[in-house]
């Protein structure tokens, strides 16, 4: 590590302690909060929702924003670029920090989002990155059909889609209860 580097480290450090000392709390965003207890000590708090990346393309943002809402309304905490990447923030370098931080990664697929070139593309390849250090029979990756259409050869030889259409709330249904049944799997390892 540079000179530069660790130096800008050692300030960040020294905000972190002196906001601490303040009274202050800090959050690290989607994974929990340190805040001061008492005099010279400090706690770490883990986030303990389960978080969710939502990826989709532009022209599907209505039906993404409305499956935010649904998964936030079961106690989730969904994650997409237009509601949660804040003014200023390196958006391409918070994208993949929150895929890498997600318990689950949901793909919106549609005739539209599986030709355009797009982040989505970009994302979903990201995802696919993570996924390989995930434990083989764990789910991390979870595509959603919006529409009748092929998901791509390589999601389709390795993971089951869930459909929402016709019935959107069944399908997301669904979701909600494989991904409570995941979590209880992975609280039983």
């Amino acid at each position: 590590m540079g000179e530069s580097s660790s130096s800008t480290l050692e300030q960040v450090a020294r905000i972190v302690r002196a906001s601490l000392e303040a009274g202050k709390s800090i959050e690290i965003d989607r994974l929990g909060i340190f805040r001061s207890v008492e005099a010279g000590r400090f706690e770490f708090i883990p986030n303990q929702s389960t978080s969710i990346f939502i990826a989709y393309v532009e022209e599907d943002l209505a039906l993404a924003e409305t499956l935010y809402d649904r998964l936030e309304a079961e106690g989730f905490a969904p994650w997409m670029d237009r509601r949660d990447l804040l003014p200023g923030q390196n958006w391409p370098r918070s994208i993949e920090r929150s895929i890498e931080v997600s318990d689950f990664f949901v793909a919106l697929l549609s005739r539209k989002s599986l030709v355009k070139r797009s982040v989505f593309q970009s994302e979903l390849r990201y995802a696919l990155d993570c996924a390989r250090r995930q434990p083989l029979d764990s789910v991390f990756i979870i595509p959603l059909r919006i529409e009748p259409c092929d998901p791509p050869s390589h999601l389709a030889q390795h993971l089951h889609h869930v459909d929402l259409f016709p019935n959107f709330a069944q399908g997301v249904q669904r979701v909600v209860t494989m991904i409570r049944k995941e979590l209880a799997r992975r609280k039983r390892l």
